[in-house]
């Protein structure tokens, strides 16, 4: 049982006079010390303290508004342009699917400004016939198109020469099988531990499992089933599978590849290595074979998202797993890193206009509701957090989107390829029209302009290659996304209903968070902050749970709790760069390690009152008679009305500015 230790006097928050003890044996902050031999008295003229209240609010919110749609017509609103033989559709200006990928303009002119690379189109109302134009896909010859920036572009394919003659036997496998396969069965792999249970509730399967012997017999087709079986064929989970089915209406790559006409790396460079078992997969027809955009790519990121979105416990493994097929085009020697980004930029605008104004749009609630309750179920989960922990419970070895530090440097590696920027690198970050519904299932305490000011402020900066697009497609980093904003340019207030289960219950925010705003927590829900913050504004907590999981979860301003528990979670000893105010009613638990795991440095003023928690870490535990120091400040006053710990009496010290506890058994 707990052992409570009442105080002589309760704390109220006012001006105050600080009691200031001299501590007798205290320990360090980071250990244990001898035993506490008495408490001496006080000091005769205390200096005075002066409370902090509440940080003030900056008295705004952070937005990312729709850019000017006469201007910049949003994908979303026009992806049924995106077709090829339409004389409708056959100019940047009149086809969204061209447009979306316009920034490559500035590196490469192509022949012609039209979709018109073995295709042609009657002429329509006002809009002219199209002529298939005379390029022959055969790079530097009298039809092709010209280099704009022949740095880039050969550095492009460079990139190429260097990554296939490089290229290991695994990598080797892994983008032959991301060539062959049906690519939503290739991608359901990130699923990582749900992998079976998913592949079985979509009864996905494949023909294709490693390089065949013959490859000219095993080519085409996969004769599995890409995404599974869908509609009343599957009733129970049918739903879902009928989402990625659609997620890439009006998705086709065609039109791009045929206006931008720009060539295959292997028929740029010969020192190109296209994997062996892929040769007969080169097309004779290199008039009809555009490079630029990825199709392979466009289509893994448009599953992914889709898998994402109806399980957002592993967001970020599958948006990963579709930048991860990207780059395994490029090492099967089959496309360019632009060819890659291009096909990034061109999946995610079309996925977003199927779950925000398209056929998905009716149908995500349902879907996203069937997959959490089969797969729940088929794993064993009694309820949302033993689902999200199933979803994680592999390591690296088995599960090689495990490491988070890693895929999260992984993918923003694929987003720029190692290129440097060449264009402004201020441009401030827009965000895509729709593009917050991306967010939708991950971040769902967020309302939606929220969500769109998280993928403005985590958004990559300006000046890559085709990356700056009006509509911000390009620079948008999904992964860092689901890790929460990325800076507080406002007041940020965070609503969290744990009656909702899912990541309205607990949620952890792992950004470096930046900015001049404030963090205001309320609900009875649990948000953990574990990045590197410098946020300044300050952080409230009014209602429910706030947890840091770092050291510097709570950046440099004041921290002041007025409802709720926070609680110290961090592996090493969590900093408070202002003041820290507890007051009546509310509760500090403090999860002890080793390293000063769990314990308090505050800065400045340290004033207390409410209950303080203590429990210890696996491995971790004072014996009777040791003493921690654990909460040090630059001044302190006030007192816990009650100190819990797990199979121990405390008898707390205060000292001017030191808490330290005696554990007693």
């Amino acid at each position: 049982m707990p052992h409570l230790l009442s105080p002589v006097r309760p704390f109220a928050i006012t001006l105050v006079a600080a009691l200031c003890l001299s501590a007798c044996g205290g320990g360090g902050g980071g250990g244990f010390s001898l035993p506490i031999a008495g408490t001496p008295p006080a000091t005769a003229n205390p200096p005075a303290v002066v409370v902090a209240g509440p940080p003030k609010d900056l008295g705004f919110t952070d937005t990312a508004p729709v850019p000017d749609s006469a201007a910049v017509p949003p994908f979303v609103d026009n992806a049924a342009t995106n077709q090829r033989g339409d004389a409708r559709f056959a100019t940047k200006e009149t086809n969204a699917g061209v447009r979306v990928v316009a920034g490559f303009l500035d590196f490469w002119q192509p022949s012609t400004l039209l979709v018109d690379a073995g295709v042609s189109a009657s002429a329509q109302g006002s809009f002219p016939a199209v002529t298939a134009s005379t390029w022959s896909g055969i790079p530097g010859d009298a039809t092709d198109g010209r280099m704009l920036n022949t740095d880039v572009l050969n550095r492009n394919i460079q990139y190429v020469v260097d990554a296939t003659n490089a290229r290991t036997p695994a990598q080797e496998l892994a983008a032959y099988l991301d060539d062959r396969r049906g690519k939503g069965y290739s991608i359901s792999d990130g699923m990582g531990p749900l992998t079976s249970a998913w592949r079985a509730a979509t009864q996905q399967v494949t023909t294709i499992t490693g390089i065949a012997s013959d490859a000219t017999t095993k080519l085409y087709p996969d004769d599995g089933n890409d995404v599974g079986v869908g509609g009343s064929a599957n009733p129970g989970f049918g739903t879902v599978v009928d989402l990625l089915k659609n997620i890439g209406e009006n998705g086709s790559t065609e039109p791009a590849k045929r206006f931008y006409k720009y060539a295959r790396p292997w028929r740029w460079s010969s020192s190109v290595k296209v994997v062996p078992a892929l040769e007969p997969a080169k097309s004779p027809t290199p008039a009809t074979d555009g490079g630029f955009i990825s199709g392979h790519t466009a289509e893994a990121v448009r599953d992914s998202i889709a898998s994402a979105y109806v399980v957002p416990q592993r967001f970020q493994e599958m948006v990963a797993r579709g930048l991860e097929l990207g780059e395994n085009r490029i090492l099967a020697g089959m496309h360019s890193p632009l060819d890659v980004v291009g096909g990034r930029m061109h999946g995610q605008a079309v996925a977003t206009a199927s779950l925000a104004t398209g056929g998905n749009a009716a149908r995500k609630a349902a879907a996203y509701a069937q997959a959490q309750s089969v797969l729940m179920a088929a794993v064993g989960a009694s309820d949302a957090v033993a689902f999200n922990d199933f979803a994680h419970s592999q390591g690296t070895a088995a599960d090689r989107f495990a490491d988070h530090a890693a895929s999260k440097a992984d993918y923003l590696r694929r987003l720029t390829f190692g290129f440097r920027p060449v264009g402004d690198t201020t441009r401030p970050a827009v965000v895509p029209k729709g593009a917050e519904v991306l967010l939708e299932t991950r971040l769902p305490y967020l309302d939606a302009m929220q969500r769109r000011v998280v993928l403005k402020t985590t958004a990559v900066q300006s000046g890559y290659p085709a990356m700056d697009d009006p509509e911000g497609w390009g620079r948008l980093n999904l992964f860092d996304a689901a890790d929460g904003y990325g800076a507080f340019n406002g007041d940020v207030v965070v609503t969290m209903d744990a009656s909702r289960g899912g990541f309205n219950a607990l949620d952890s925010w792992r950004n470096n968070i930046a900015g001049a705003g404030k963090l205001t927590k309320k609900g009875s829900g649990t948000l953990a902050l574990g990045g590197s913050n410098g946020y300044a504004g300050g952080t409230q907590l009014s209602e429910g749970t706030l947890r840091a999981d770092s050291a510097a979860a709570f950046g440099t301003g004041n921290v002041y709790v007025g409802g709720g528990t926070l609680v110290c979670n961090a592996p090493s000893m969590v900093t408070m760069a202002g003041a820290y105010t507890q007051v009546a009613g509310t509760t500090l638990q403090m999860n002890l390690g080793a390293n000063g795991a769990g314990r308090l440095n505050v800065a400045g003023v340290a004033a207390v009152d409410g209950t303080l928690n203590l429990s210890f870490r696996p491995g971790f535990s004072p014996s009777a008679g040791d003493t921690l120091t654990l909460i040090s400040s630059g001044s302190m006053t006030g007192r816990f009305s009650a100190i819990n710990a797990p199979g121990f009496k405390v008898t707390p010290t205060y000292t001017g500015t030191q808490l330290i506890v005696r554990f007693d058994a």
